[in-house]
């Protein structure tokens, strides 16, 4: 944003501070696995108050002060005890309102699974104008689009490297205490590695039952990510765990609780709610953690699943056949991934559950081979698909797509968690000497996404090979993720019957509808070239006010009989941007963008096909799912700005014609 460097170092040092009131919040209340109270978010919110008590008796800027203050504060100033709003709060303090959001958003937590990236900024623009800075929020999502990896060096680069010693003294009214450092250990290594990689959940809580260790085994199974619930507080309630009766274990019969209490390991045959809420048989062998001094230092807990039940990734591991492999790789050929694929993705929209898909190419695969020979270069695609397995879970699929191509599908994964996994593998490799190549490491690009609804094998696969290409425009070695995932509201089905479908519709339509969503018009151009790639549909006509589609009618493998053709589509979409009424103490209008559809098939014979209805209905489902719309029936109550429409024509035309060159 150009500004000076003084502001810079203000704003880099309140956001390091901004929630250091909640030193005050007691423990129970910052690590509840649960929702708050109203008691308990009272207490909570008087974190802004607590962290101006202790900044004011070492803070000798007003700036931070003033900033962390009004970290919180709403931009509408509607929250309640604030006494500014609008630019006249801080920058640093709308700034970190923004970026505090969207890390909450995106990181999951035990009572909230973490929203995808397109979700998060969805969300921001929703609150656009009440809880944060219209402009910043623009500021913001465009920063997100960066070339992602100088735009990091950067940031590491400066991040408390370039705060010289006098600026950072002049901060403070008290001496700076040298930060301790501790390194991890051989011996930490090597009990981390073989904690993550048994087949059973592992768990260490302290003396105060505080979660200190997580392994992936129980992220399997429970569904919960560590970094969810590491360092808070263990309760049987956190995996509803029930006894031999089938009744709710309490807190105060804790079978950890008393482990540590007693010094005495036990096992027994408990249950748990495992992924997909569903109760899984567990053996638990709780054993007290006692020092050579006699001291109790805390407790292990270890599940193993003892449930019989076939499960639907079981059900798609016995796939997993040595005639199915990839021969150099010992991974599954490609022919085995479009078998499994498909059913991934027809079984997990039957039942409402979220699936990723994450593709990855190793970078200048080319160099490897001509540099250090084939035979190295064989070494590595080995090395990197053993890498691939290690992060796999129960139900998981990993396959060589083609060359230096490889693919993972991860049930039961939504978008965050599947990014975060990305994540840590590519920073993985990057970090591994590979032998072959002199101890040099390589990298590689990985793009992500998550199933949406209306979506297809194909159009899936073409989005994730999308995020794969936009990463490596990006710079290569990054992680990309595209889509907006499943959400719940999607996965309820509106109690209607066939003819709610045709009551917008005009007589030469077959679907009508008038969508809205919070996301501006750039971003919706952008959200609809995804469609369009995605769905290699065609672009037959960009008018001032409109834009025409025309797509392959071909139902999903899963849903097509031997009789079925395919009905082609012309899809008509007019996009405006008009202020719309808000509701709420707030009130005012808020600007959201309209998205007018007009859907019927090409061929007047075909209206009368049995299925076209559902595969029309199909393709608005998914271009509802790319643009993060809703359906906009009440037009009665719309408040649109006429002036807003004749905006918008122009606006449509300037930013739709550069995304679709019909060339």
């Amino acid at each position: 944003m150009d500004i000076s460097e003084e502001t810079r170092d203000e704003i880099e040092v309140a956001a390091l501070l901004h929630d250091i009131g909640k030193i005050g919040v007691p423990d129970q209340i910052l690590r509840k696995p649960g929702k708050l109270t109203a008691d308990e978010a009272a207490i909570v919110e008087r974190h802004r108050q607590s962290g101006q008590e202790i900044l004011t008796s070492c803070s000798a800027s007003r700036e931070i002060l003033d900033t962390v203050y009004h970290a919180s504060t709403w931009y509408d100033g509607t929250k309640e005890g604030c006494d500014r709003c609008g630019d006249h709060l801080p920058l640093g303090s709308r700034m970190i309102a923004i970026v505090d959001a969207f890390d909450s958003m995106t990181t999951d937590h035990v009572y909230r699974r973490a929203l995808s990236r397109e979700r998060a900024v969805a969300e921001l623009f929703e609150c656009s104008g009440t809880q944060f800075s219209p402009d910043l929020v623009k500021d913001f999502c465009d920063l997100l689009n960066t070339e992602r990896v100088r735009f990091n060096q950067h940031v590491a680069q400066r991040w408390l490297q370039e705060l010289h010693a006098e600026a950072s003294d002049a901060l403070w009214c008290l001496s700076k205490l040298a930060p301790g450092s501790s390194e991890s250990s051989v011996d930490s290594m090597f009990r981390q590695k073989l904690v993550d990689s048994m087949h059973d959940a592992v768990v260490f809580v302290d003396n105060s039952l505080r979660i200190v260790l997580w392994n992936r085994a129980a992220e399997r199974l429970t569904g919960i990510q560590a970094s969810a619930v590491l360092q808070h507080q263990w309760e049987p309630e956190l995996v509803r765990m029930q006894d031999e009766h089938d009744e709710l274990i309490s807190a105060s019969d804790c079978p950890v609780g008393y482990a540590i209490k007693s010094s005495v390991q036990t096992k027994r045959r408990l249950s748990i709610e495992g992924r997909n809420k569903q109760r899984v048989a567990v053996d638990a062998h709780m054993v007290p953690v006692i020092g050579r001094d006699g001291v109790s230092h805390g407790a292990t807990l270890m599940l193993h699943d003892a449930s019989s039940q076939i499960t639907l990734e079981e059900r798609v591991e016995t796939l997993h056949v040595k005639a199915t492999q990839d021969p150099l790789t010992s991974v599954s050929n490609r022919a085995e991934f479009d078998r499994v694929h498909d059913q991934f993705v027809t079984t997990h929209l039957e039942q409402g559950l979220p699936c990723s898909l994450i593709i990855c190419d190793l970078d200048f695969f080319k160099r490897i081979n001509d540099t250090f020979g084939h035979q190295a270069g064989d070494e590595a695609l080995i090395s990197f698909a053993n890498l691939l397995k290690q992060f796999c879970r129960k139900g998981d699929l990993v396959a060589r797509y083609g060359g230096e191509e490889f693919v993972m599908l991860c049930a039961d994964c939504d978008n965050a968690t599947a990014t975060t996994r990305a994540e840590e593998l590519r920073r993985e490799l990057a970090e591994y000497p590979q032998a072959s190549l002199g101890g040099k490491a390589i990298t590689a690009s990985f793009g992500v996404t998550e199933i949406q609804p209306g979506d297809t094998p194909e159009t899936m696969l073409r989005r994730a090979d999308r995020a794969l290409l936009k990463a490596k425009d990006l710079g290569r070695n990054t992680v990309v993720q595209l889509g907006s995932g499943i959400v719940e509201r999607e996965l309820t089905p509106k109690p209607t019957g066939w003819l709610s479908w045709f009551r917008s519709a005009t007589p030469d339509q077959l679907l009508g509808r008038t969508l809205i969503t919070a996301v501006p018009l750039k971003i919706v151009a952008e959200k609809l070239r995804g469609f369009v790639s995605d769905h290699h549909a065609e672009i037959t006509a960009i008018d001032p006010d409109h834009i025409v589609l025309k797509i392959d009618g071909h139902q999903p493998d899963a849903l097509r009989r031997r009789n079925d053709r395919p009905v082609p589509f012309m899809f008509e979409l007019r996009f405006e941007e008009s202020h719309i009424e808000q509701q709420g103490r707030s009130g005012g209008t808020a600007l959201r963008t309209l998205i007018h559809v007009s859907i019927r098939p090409i061929r007047n014979r075909d209206r009368r096909h049995r299925d076209v209805v559902d595969r029309a209905r199909q393709l608005l489902v998914s271009l509802k799912s790319y643009l993060m719309a809703q359906d906009y029936a009440d037009t009665e109550t719309r408040q649109a700005e006429s002036e807003d429409g004749d905006r918008a024509t122009q606006k449509t035309k300037q930013l739709f014609a550069p995304f679709f060159n019909k060339d």
